[in-house]
């Protein structure tokens, strides 16, 4: 059975995710910003951590944004095989929901229309819209609104099959120390292992939507999220950079078939309000 569902409701909804997503912290990012304050062995990073935490408080009583940069909108759409979208195409509602967001919001305007001309949309828009097709009769909205000072951190590791786990770890690990304060630590940090130079990079930034209370359910898979976790923990980079045992608040990696001739490794990195909203409609 078909199910129509009206592009107006995809528009709505894009609308009110856009805001929620910038003026509110999910609820697992705010979990480990409580645990993370707990553990924290520095006292500049525990400092540093309050900090965040009074600045979430104050922009939800003063119902502002908790980050100045509100990202490059980037939405994930899973569409059952069973919808029918009536309206305008849906790559058109999306974009309306995003700049109704960000204009109604009073959200910042980051987008530039052409990549070297640098001339403001001044809505936001166009958004970078993943879609993927999937059984049933219900659409599922992931939202993540994408700041640059950590996307600009982002890595692409094209290693031989040779290099294996050891190399995945090296990586990652090299990615993230790079990084350093770059990327608003303390961070979450997406990866994506496998497939191809896109594939991989696709699965670290939709790494980053996954509760960062969860684990993968591939056994080895949970095992490296959290020796990684523990290992760039150590890096002592430390919330804002200066120093501390919290560096990162979670790793969390993706992971497809291959190549037998390669072993693409794609790290994504995202600050500490790591941005994520979910809807299914």
């Amino acid at each position: 059975m078909v199910r129509s569902v009206s592009t107006d409701e995809v528009i709505k909804n894009i609308r009110e995710m856009c805001i929620e997503a910038n003026y509110d912290l999910s609820g697992d990012m705010k979990n480990a910003l409580k645990k993370a304050t707990k553990e924290e062995k520095s006292e500049l990073g525990q400092k540093i951590l309050n900090q965040l935490q009074d600045n979430l408080e104050i922009a939800d009583k003063e119902m502002i944004p908790i980050c100045q940069d509100t990202g490059m909108a980037v939405v994930f759409l899973e569409v059952g095989q069973d919808v029918h979208f009536e309206g305008m195409t849906i790559e058109d509602a999306v974009n309306e929901g995003v700049r109704q967001g960000y204009i109604d919001g009073f959200l910042r305007k980051s987008v530039v229309k052409d990549p070297l001309i640098r001339e403001n949309t001044k809505d936001n828009t166009p958004a970078v819209i993943h879609y993927s097709i999937v059984p049933g009769d219900q659409v599922k909205i992931t939202f993540a609104p994408k700041g640059f000072g950590s996307e600009n951190m982002s890595r692409v590791f094209m290693l031989k099959p040779a290099d294996g786990i050891e190399g995945v770890k090296k990586a990652i690990l090299t990615a993230v120390n790079d990084a350093g304060p770059n990327a608003c630590p303390p961070m979450v940090v997406g990866v994506g292992v496998g497939g191809t130079f896109e594939k991989c990079a696709l699965m670290a930034k939709k790494a980053l939507t996954r509760p960062v209370d969860s684990h993968s359910e591939i056994p080895y898979v949970a095992d490296l999220e959290k020796e990684m976790l523990e290992k760039i923990n150590q890096l002592g980079i430390g919330p804002g950079g200066l120093g501390g045992t919290t560096t990162a608040l979670a790793v969390n990696i993706n992971t497809y078939p291959t190549h037998i001739a390669g072993l693409p490794v794609a790290i994504n990195i995202c600050c500490h309000v790591n941005r994520h909203v979910v809807r299914v409609i």
